[in-house]
């Protein structure tokens, strides 16, 4: 099974049209999709528990009484904890505790910390940095578990102090995943309901009497979720729409061309539209890595997913240098950046746009999705230009501190009043000047 995969040279004419193709990707907004996701968030907002009840119905195909019955108690998430086999509880816990570790350092050195500081006057200024009251965590369910998704959204919100996290994650056919469950337990997931889709999104959204309404939405899902994600933002906060996964790869040559493909196969595998990209200075290493892919994907169980990825939305890129590597790097501004080369580290300073960079050989992309400890929730579709990974501070608030003295309000009474009139609000003007010179 030959893989037809896109090969581009950047010293081509037409490179630059040529590599926009292959990064063009527009979602599309199905409107059947957005009509149906338009009247469930309506429908659950108007009648709560029972559209959320009809629509699991009719979606998942679970017929029960009430909301009520579709929350999991805390004694059936300790119990998938307790029935993991013991190999695979151990690395569920190692990456729990990873991920913990991880994003109580970035709490630490991210700012997450109320401050403040006194003028000369006695003006006092500073910030109240607050955690979130309630957040939810979408798990998508049915055909694929993501425990590695719960640890990554939940832990994070409960590093940050977070006072209630509540998870929904679809069960079709009442079929439950405890690796999921056993992951809610060690994120520290206060209610766990079996229930998905725009349904669930807008349960979390609006409130219904059985699911408290959240503060903020995180965690990803399909076409039905992200579209009703959309829909209710601005009630609540969300932590982003997130399109195909994305990993591009800079390789010197130096690296084992097994590696590299896959590397290469390990997004392709996600699905038909993740895409995957090699930049290397090296035509004949290029070529190697090519016979390498060609060779390795007769292996691969998601074969068939693997090539229809790689022949629509992958590519192959024989560049002038590893300096121009860079260059083409930070315009596609990748999810997933490895720099495979002999000297990662001076690479790395060129890289300005990229939501996760993966450095040096021993560093699989696949290594940060599960057990390195940062954030494997990030900025795809080019949004690494200006937006980060899910951390810590996703789920902190600030409030600014002023509190000003009399003499004080002196000095900045003249300022506020003076730009006041000049944007012709005579009652900022006023306000400020009333506790001029005066003490009440």
């Amino acid at each position: 099974m030959a893989i037809k995969i896109r090969k581009l040279n950047s010293s081509d004419t037409g490179f630059k049209t040529a590599l926009a193709n292959v990064l063009e990707f527009e979602a599309g907004e199905d409107e059947s999709i957005e009509r149906l996701v338009v009247q469930i968030l309506a429908d659950v907002k108007l009648r709560g528990d029972a559209a959320v009840l009809e629509y699991t119905r009719r979606f998942d195909r679970l017929d029960v009484a009430s909301v009520a019955s579709l929350e999991l108690p805390a004694t059936r998430l300790r119990a998938a904890l307790d029935e993991l086999e013991p190999k695979r509880r151990t690395a569920l816990e190692a990456a729990a505790g990873r991920v913990r570790m991880y994003h109580n350092k970035q709490k630490i050195e991210c700012g997450s910390h109320s401050w403040q500081y006194t003028e000369m006057d006695g003006t006092v200024l500073g910030q109240k940095v607050i955690p979130l009251d309630r957040v939810g965590i979408y798990v998508p369910g049915g055909k694929a578990a993501y425990p590695s998704s719960v640890l990554m959204n939940s832990i994070p919100a409960r590093v940050a102090g977070v006072r209630e996290i509540v998870m929904v994650v679809p069960t079709p056919d009442g079929v439950v995943n405890n690796l999921v469950l056993a992951a809610a337990l060690l994120g520290g997931v206060d209610r766990v309901f079996s229930i998905g889709g725009a349904q669930a999104i807008g349960a979390l959204a609006y409130g219904t009497n059985s699911i408290p309404a959240v503060d903020k939405i995180a965690g990803p899902g399909n076409a039905y979720v992200s579209a009703a994600k959309k829909r209710v933002f601005g009630t609540v906060g969300v932590d982003m729409i997130a399109g195909p996964s994305e990993i591009l790869v800079l390789c010197d040559g130096t690296t084992n061309p097994h590696w590299i493909a896959m590397d290469l196969f390990s997004q392709a595998e996600h699905d038909e539209l993740a895409q995957s990209i090699l930049l290397c200075p090296n035509a004949v290493f290029i070529s190697r890595v090519e016979a390498a892919m060609n060779q390795l994907i007769l292996t691969m169980p998601r074969r068939d997913v693997i090539v229809h990825s790689l022949q629509n939305r992958g590519a192959l890129i024989k560049v002038r240098d590893m300096d121009e590597a860079c260059e083409i790097a930070n315009d596609i501004a990748p999810e997933h950046l490895e720099v495979s080369a002999r000297e990662p580290h001076k690479w790395a300073q060129h890289i300005r746009h990229a939501g996760a960079i993966f450095l040096g050989r021993y560093t699989s992309e696949s290594l940060g999705d599960y057990s390195a400890g940062p954030n494997h929730v990030l900025p795809t579709s080019r949004t690494a230009r200006f937006s980060s990974s899910l951390g810590v501070y996703d789920f902190l608030k600030r409030s600014s501190i002023i509190e000003v003295s009399h003499t004080g309000a002196q000095t900045l009474g003249k300022i506020a009043a003076e730009l006041a009139y000049g944007e012709g609000l005579h009652a900022h003007a006023l306000s400020a000047e009333y506790r001029m010179k005066t003490r009440n």
